[in-house]
């Protein structure tokens, strides 16, 4: 019996040591499902609340699949952030299993909706010039959700998750308050510093391969003539590609991007011959580390890779 009473009281002992480290309660954590809302999420949960990225790096929220190993971090999790079943259709399910606090769904909340942007295909500011091919009549919703590119919705997206974990943990009211100042007062620095940087480059017309960019190209003022494809899990047709190399020449677009999710053979096969440059998009921040200054990073990271293409002499 003494042996069973020994390996009890350890138990007991390290449960005692786990909950006076944690103020309490077992340490808590976030699951957001892409990276960007990552970099916002371990912004505001610093010293509070740990932060775990669902998708891998390379990985798309359009045809992820989820493993059973993301489903159990999801189930496990003390808040999962993610924009909406419109953008991550494969967290939908498990995500309605959750309860409600557990859950903050951001293309719903409040502040952040009369902010949406209307999809490619209903958006009436959007380019005339864009590739419709077989993925025209593919639903990709009303609304471009692809949010994380707009400095404005991230700040609500910040104030959002802040909120949440004050519910979780009130006792840490003063360290999350510090985290959301931190971050809105460094989001309105380097907003203003990369407006300057894209200034030069705002009348250069060019393509990128899906209509993902929406947000930060009119928050910044950019030039795009189109894009490829709607749904980038669907390549566009052969009609369509002529199209867009129609459009090249006649626009005289400098710059066709691609993205490091998807590399599509089309891209190099639609700007052979041309006087077109080509350059790599990343919607996703792969590589760059969580952290309090990792969504400003994301948003320079972005738009130097703007200006590598655009900003070179012809």
């Amino acid at each position: 019996m003494y042996p069973c009473r020994k390996k009890g009281f350890r138990l007991w002992l390290a449960g005692i040591v786990i909950l006076s480290v944690t103020g309490g309660q077992a340490w808590a954590n976030m699951v957001t499902s892409i990276r960007p809302l990552g970099f916002i999420a371990s912004a505001i949960g610093e010293g509070v609340m740990d932060t775990d990225v669902l998708l891998p790096n390379g990985a798309s929220p359009h045809d992820y699949a989820l493993r059973p190993s993301d489903i159990g971090r999801i189930r496990g999790a003390d808040l999962v952030v993610w924009v909406g079943p419109e953008l991550e259709a494969f967290m939908a399910r498990p995500v309605a299993a959750l309860p409600a606090a557990k859950a903050l769904t951001l293309s719903a909340t409040p502040a952040i909706m009369p902010l949406l942007m209307k999809g490619g295909d209903h958006d009436d500011d959007a380019p005339a010039s864009h590739a419709r091919s077989n993925d025209a009549d593919h639903h990709h919703g009303e609304y471009n959700m692809h949010i994380w590119l707009s400095p404005e919705i991230a700040t609500q997206t910040a104030i959002a998750i802040h909120d949440r974990l004050l519910q979780l943990r009130p006792d840490k009211k003063a360290q999350l308050d510090e985290n959301l100042l931190f971050f809105t007062t460094s989001l309105t620095k380097n907003d203003k510093i990369i407006a300057i940087m894209l200034s030069p480059v705002s009348g250069r017309g060019y393509f990128v391969f899906h209509d993902a960019y929406g947000y930060f190209e009119k928050h910044y003022g950019l030039s795009p003539l189109g894009y490829f494809t709607i749904n980038p899990e669907i390549q566009p047709g052969a009609q369509a590609l002529h199209n867009i190399r129609t459009q090249l020449v006649e626009h005289k677009a400098l710059c066709i991007f691609a993205e490091p999710q998807f590399r599509p053979a089309v891209i190099s096969a639609v700007a052979r011959g041309t006087d077109v440059r080509m350059g790599t998009l990343d919607p996703l921040g792969s590589g760059i580390a969580l952290g309090k200054d990792s969504y400003s990073h994301f948003l320079f990271q972005l738009t130097n890779q703007y200006m590598s293409c655009l900003n070179k002499k012809s």
